[in-house]
């Protein structure tokens, strides 16, 4: 299935830091961000998740739900999470199969080696649950500030 802008987002129920589960129909009736990122503790999944962090009043004031996703354990979440005060959920996606079904697993190249990973993806998933906007290939740097201008256009 094909993702769009338009299109429902699909549910799905993923461990968060703590193992607690999430699912995103427990997110209806509210604006979420749901990001994809590579890897705890890295550079650009660093940045872009202090990003959020530092921007997090914002998404508040707004009534926007941030999520981030990744393959990391809940263990290495919460490791990331305290190391850098996030205050919002951390999920936990081992095998991939939310990225897969979200279109944010593929295939990458980094120094010649391909190989499969996480593609640095985010949906703003409207109250009803369908996608507003599809941000691929994001630059970590700019990722939130480009989420916020979108969201004081449509939101």
């Amino acid at each position: 299935m094909a993702l769009s802008e338009g299109s429902l987002a699909p549910d799905f129920s993923l461990p968060d830091e703590n193992g607690t589960l999430h699912r995103l129909a427990d997110y209806r009736g509210k604006v979420v961000v749901l990001y994809f990122y590579p890897k705890d503790d890295t550079p650009g999944c660093t940045k872009e998740a202090c990003n959020f962090r530092d921007d997090y009043s914002a998404y508040q004031a707004a009534g926007v739900e941030i999520l981030g996703v990744s393959p990391d354990t809940p263990a290495s979440h919460a490791k990331f999470k305290a190391k850098y005060g996030l205050p919002f959920p951390l999920l936990a996606d081992e095998g991939h199969v939310v990225c897969s079904l979200y279109e944010a697993w593929g295939p990458k190249k980094y120094m010649g080696r391909a190989y499969e990973g996480v593609l640095r993806t985010t949906y703003l998933i409207d109250p009803d649950g369908k996608i507003l906007k599809e941000f691929k290939d994001v630059r970590p740097a700019d990722h939130s500030a480009e989420v916020l201008d979108v969201l004081k256009a449509q939101v």
